[in-house]
């Protein structure tokens, strides 16, 4: 089997590596676009976006969400959307983090979104997330080595953990991070001082466990890509490069909106049921609202999510007659009851998108007994009114704490965002 081109994946496995968590998956968005000629705009000030001239477009970030754009030119007619999300099941730690039993210092933490529980057991996790400090300032935290770890009953006290034991969320997820009898503040006070700053400066924390396991490339002949938060950096990674490299995109006007909370549902002042996506193409417009109205009625979104691809040990979990397969391109998701926000105009808009890069693609739909997991696509499309279509990539092991793709599907992907954007 001949090499391909890994350039798109290796930088999907830097990007991965910069992005523990929503917060810096957008500080990663960020510096790229910056060091591609965006602009970064504040949500509290006045836009005047034709004051910099230079300004190859703009992005915008709120708590862990990002929306970026390219300066419409004078044609521009119609927005064409690559919606994605930031966030990924992990665990985070409690208000309160101190804790510990039986002469051991743990970590109170809380389930985040669909966790499979035995993936995160005796696993070396790392910490990431941000502090909001008392002047307002976010610091983030990215504490890239072994700190915590779950530890599994062994084997000879529990004899039947082969025979589907279930763990209480409770009482047997708490991870370990050291000896001794814990005291209060500790944590809190260990990390802020990781991060530079005085612990009563402190006065909030948004910090998750981290999977330490670096990206790599798996099989004989490198097809397979395995890493965490593939669900959704994938999508994020392919918006942010497909942005970037959509210079010339005549009267359609390319946007890239990645959300945090899709996880859990979106419901946050900055998820995809807010308002944040709408008010800021809003703001493109100033106080032509008329022309806003028009310019929605043409534009379209395409939302990225991963799949399930079929699991060669779970065949009859799988829809029979469309079974999609790793390596083989995106996916068009399919739900006629709109879990997917994808009917026969956004099937269109998909072939065409994937004609135009040139890419091989696939249908997902789940088994008639499994309804499946949901995405941003038809909150997103009944938040903005417009002809919304959901793809993705087929993985395995999905919400896993090491997940895996083929290795040419990511670029793919960004391929399929480009075609979006152009036509």
């Amino acid at each position: 089997m001949p090499r391909f081109d890994r350039s798109h994946t290796d930088d999907l496995a830097a990007f991965i590596q910069a992005a523990p968590t929503p917060y810096h998956a957008c500080a990663e968005a960020g510096r790229r676009l910056e060091a591609a000629g965006f602009e970064r705009l504040d949500e509290t000030a006045e836009w005047t976006l034709g004051s910099n001239g230079d300004a190859a477009g703009h992005y915008v970030v709120r708590d862990g969400s990002i929306v970026a754009w390219r300066t419409p030119g004078e044609t521009a007619a119609r927005f064409r959307i690559f919606g994605a999300h930031t966030d990924t099941p992990t665990f985070k730690v409690k208000p309160r983090p101190d804790t510990g039993s039986a002469g051991w210092k743990q970590v109170a933490v809380e389930v985040y979104g669909g966790v499979p529980h035995q993936t995160w057991l005796d696993r070396d996790l790392g910490l990431a997330g941000r502090l909001v400090l008392r002047d307002g300032a976010e610091v983030l935290v990215h504490l890239d080595r072994p700190l915590l770890r779950i530890p599994r009953l062994a084997i000879h006290l529990d004899r039947g953990v082969n025979e589907g034991r279930a763990l209480d969320a409770q009482g047997h997820l708490t991870p370990i991070w050291g000896l001794g009898e814990p005291r209060d503040g500790e944590f809190l006070e260990f990390v802020a001082g990781e991060a530079g700053v005085y612990p009563d400066d402190v006065l909030g924390h948004d910090l998750f466990t981290v999977a330490l396991d670096k990206p790599a490339y798996l099989g004989k002949d490198d097809e397979l890509f395995a890493a965490w938060r593939l669900d959704n950096l994938t999508s994020t990674h392919a918006g942010v490069a497909a942005l970037i490299a959509a210079e010339d995109t005549g009267a359609n006007v390319p946007v890239l909106a990645a959300f945090n909370y899709e996880e859990i549902g979106s419901m946050t002042y900055s998820g995809a049921q807010s308002p944040f996506l709408e008010t800021v193409l809003r703001r493109l417009f100033g106080e032509d609202q008329r022309t806003f109205t028009r310019v929605m009625a043409a534009s379209a979104m395409m939302s990225a999510d991963t799949g399930n691809s079929v699991h060669p040990n779970y065949p009859e979990k799988h829809e029979p007659g469309h079974r999609p397969i790793a390596g083989r391109g995106p996916m068009i998701k399919v739900s006629a009851n709109q879990r997917y926000a994808s009917g026969a105009e956004e099937e269109a808009l998909f072939r065409r998108s994937a004609e135009h890069a040139g890419i091989p693609w696939q249908y997902y739909v789940n088994r008639n007994s499994i309804p499946g997991g949901t995405t941003i696509g038809p909150i997103s499309g009944t938040q903005l009114g417009i002809l919304t279509v959901d793809v993705g990539l087929p993985i395995l092991s999905m919400h896993s704490a090491r997940e895996l793709c083929g290795a040419e599907d990511p670029a793919h992907l960004a391929d399929l965002a480009l075609g979006l954007f152009a036509h």
